[in-house]
């Protein structure tokens, strides 16, 4: 089985909200449950909100420091509201592309399976 990576551009579609053609359907459902999935996802926010937040300190008016200061702000607020979303995000981008609802939820508990027994052992053994 082959993932195809998509080029530059189309990651700049899928990462701003868009939808891959059908042969991205794996490697789509590589990247929102790999070991660094939450990461990508706080990634894949910031170049949302990039755009947004050059448009604004460049065509708002007032003092430079004042734009900034707003645009950042705003980031972090939408950063906190990315973060508090991010398994919401995941799943829907792996249903776009024809995954079943909870498929991506499902390989990440079979990938953190065995180091969440070896943790619930060890704190068994140490408490008990």
């Amino acid at each position: 089985m082959t993932v195809h990576r998509p080029g530059p551009l189309r990651w700049l579609w899928y990462a701003m909200g868009g939808g891959l053609p059908a042969r991205y359907r794996d490697w789509v459902l590589h990247d929102v449950t790999t070991r660094t999935w939450a990461l990508r996802q706080m990634l894949r926010s910031i170049v949302q909100l990039v755009p947004i937040g050059i448009l604004l300190v460049l065509l708002v008016p007032g003092e430079l420091w004042v734009r900034l200061v707003a645009v950042l702000g705003g980031a972090a607020v939408g950063m906190i509201y990315a973060a508090s979303f991010v398994h919401l995000t995941t799943e829907h981008r792996s249903v776009k592309a024809g995954w079943a609802r909870g498929q991506a939820e499902a390989v990440r508990e079979k990938r953190t399976a065995p180091r969440r027994e070896a943790a619930a052992r060890r704190y068994e053994e140490r408490y008990r």
